[in-house]
């Protein structure tokens, strides 16, 4: 792959933490990193998480906390858009605060709008807000009665459609459902696994990361429900996909697949994987001795732009 940038959530042990070695420094890695040809590598604490950007010499240009990341755009200008765990903010390079909105609910999606209003799916509220550009809610769509909480798997990813309808994971059901805009459902898909990340594609099929709760993996499915495309542990030697997370759909065709190995399965696969087309793996990271987990990552070419293609994410 050539030089790029990505923007990742990343999960690691310091050299403070229990059972990590002391050498676990960002000199350190920086240095292991080269010896082993890895292009990728960062630090931070597993305890608080961080989101950071990782050039390709190995150095961390810009991290900024992130209790509990799973969503992150960037944004003009080089800042990046992404959930805290129980909010979302958008910080400059210069580490200024742009935007911030604070919940009490669980928060795993985030999204700037065209309108440059900001959108949030609250998990355990079933909420799903337009915010303004000062945090106030501007829209509330409410997937569930106000005193009965959907609990911490009830959401995970979720995105806003052009038509201007919702794209829902349902993780704890195991389902994705589209919702208009009064609330109504349009549209269901029954997933083999818990779907974490979702997008509508420019053919008008649905991209789903399946998590745990099932079968761990990526599909695509019709507007009538049939599966036309499925890259499972069945497809992939040494079955490496344990929790998939998220993806960006590179502009060669291929998927970049964020494999998130928490759950009692730390140092057991790789944390990212590009898969083509005919489910062969052309590219992976893998650096246990520095990462614990990757939650979510977005690939960047030149500049502050994302690769260019569908970029679906």
């Amino acid at each position: 792959m050539p030089p790029i940038h990505y923007y990742a959530d990343l999960h690691i042990h310091s050299h403070y933490s229990r059972a990590t070695s002391p050498s676990c420094t960002p000199e350190s890695v920086f240095r292991w990193a080269q010896l082993k040809g890895v292009g990728v590598c960062g630090t931070g604490d597993c305890t608080s998480g961080k989101v950071c950007v990782v050039e390709a010499d190995g150095k961390v240009s810009w991290e900024q906390k992130a209790p509990n990341c799973n969503d992150l755009w960037i944004q003009p200008g080089g800042s990046i858009l992404f959930s805290t765990g129980h909010g979302a903010k958008e910080v400059a390079k210069d580490g200024k605060v742009l935007f911030e909105y604070k919940s009490t609910a669980e928060i795993y999606a985030v999204q700037r709008l065209a309108n440059g209003n900001t959108f949030v799916g609250e998990c355990t509220t079933g909420r799903l807000l337009e915010l303004a550009p000062n945090g106030s809610v501007v829209k509330e769509v409410r997937l569930l009665p106000a005193d009965k909480p959907g609990g911490h798997a009830y959401i995970r990813n979720v995105r806003v459609l052009k038509n201007g309808n919702f794209l829902v994971a349902h993780y704890g059901g195991r389902y994705v459902a589209e919702y208009a805009p009064d609330g109504s459902v349009v549209w269901t898909f029954k997933t083999p696994g818990g779907p974490h990340s979702v997008a509508r594609l420019a053919n008008g099929n649905t991209l789903i990361a399946c998590g745990g709760n099932g079968t761990p993996c990526l599909i695509e499915v019709t507007p009538e429900g049939k599966t036309v495309w499925q890259l499972s542990n069945q497809d992939l030697p040494g079955a490496p996909l344990k929790f998939l997370t998220g993806f960006h759909k590179l502009p060669n065709g291929n998927v970049l697949l964020s494999n998130w190995v928490g759950h009692g399965k730390f140092g057991t696969a790789p944390h990212l994987l590009e898969v083509t087309p005919d489910k062969r793996v052309v590219w992976s990271f893998n650096d246990h001795a520095t990462f614990k987990t990757v939650a979510t990552v977005q690939v960047f070419g030149d500049g502050d732009a994302p690769l260019s293609g569908e970029g679906v994410h």
